[in-house]
């Protein structure tokens, strides 16, 4: 059973033209995670490269990509958490950096921290050699659009969450039996500046676990969501409460992938693509 990666790139409403891109940027960051597990890498080296893939892939709301801010701006949060010895790092708030979780990894390794926020996380960020990039860089004409749209006066609020897309993830286990986390995400869109989501917050069988949490942030907040999970035998789930959430796990040479309930395509796991 063991490795074990399972990635998904945020449960939503993503449109048609979205759709296929979304479920191949999953497939590729479950592909990458998992060859590093099977050349004997660690479940963290293996969570945040499947993480920083899909920050770099601009249909992903992380990374390049990241919805904006009322102002026009990126800010992003991140976590990543070793299940080995549950220490754990998260920035929020943070901007001019490409990879906000790699930046979260160093926050749990180099300090004494749990998580580092806004111009902190920034200033950390320079401290450990992080070049900082041009926010141009991480807004894409797609977040842009998106933001315009929904500033207007007479935006209609369903509208608005047409195309919302929300945290990126990932969750695996390697060789030895340790799990790792890493989540990443650009946030709420139009949100207020300053704005910190649960995304760098730390928080039975991984079925059951997954649905009785949706069904419970479904009663108690009338929202929507995803989730993945894993045990330390490689028994995972991938499951949402929304319309979608593109997602793959890759596991005994397989990759299984989905995008609407119910689905779970099967094929070979390709390690040199």
């Amino acid at each position: 059973m063991l490795p074990v990666v399972v990635v998904h790139g945020g449960a939503g409403h993503i449109p048609k033209e979205r759709a296929e891109l979304s479920t191949i940027g999953v497939k590729e960051a479950a592909r990458t995670g998992y060859v590093i597990l099977q050349k004997g890498g660690s479940a963290m080296d293996a969570v945040v490269e499947a993480v920083t893939l899909m920050e770099n892939n601009p249909r992903f709301n992380a990374g390049r990509g990241s919805v904006l801010n009322v102002k026009g701006e990126v800010e992003m949060d991140a976590l990543v958490m070793d299940g080995r010895t549950l220490a754990s790092g998260a920035v929020s708030a943070v901007r001019r950096v490409a990879n906000p979780v790699q930046l979260a990894r160093l926050v749990m390794e180099k300090t004494n921290h749990l998580c580092l926020t806004a111009e902190g996380a920034s200033k950390f960020a320079r401290s450990m050699g992080v070049p900082e990039v041009p926010e141009e860089s991480l807004i894409t004409d797609y977040a842009k659009m998106r933001w315009k749209k929904n500033l207007g006066p007479d935006a209609n609020p369903v509208e608005c969450q047409m195309g919302k897309m929300g945290t990126v993830g990932a969750v695996a286990v390697d060789i030895d039996g340790n799990i790792a986390c890493a989540t990443s995400t650009g946030g709420m869109i139009n949100k207020m500046e300053g704005r910190v989501g649960d995304t760098p917050c730390v928080g039975k069988t991984p079925e059951e676990a997954s649905d009785l949490a949706l069904a419970y942030m479904k009663e108690r907040v009338e929202g929507l969501g995803g989730v993945v999970v894993v045990d330390p035998k490689g028994t995972w789930a991938a499951r949402f409460s929304s319309l979608q959430m593109s997602w793959a796990t890759a596991q005994q040479g397989e990759l299984h992938f989905g995008l609407y309930h119910g689905e779970d395509f099967v094929e070979p796991v390709q390690e040199d693509t």
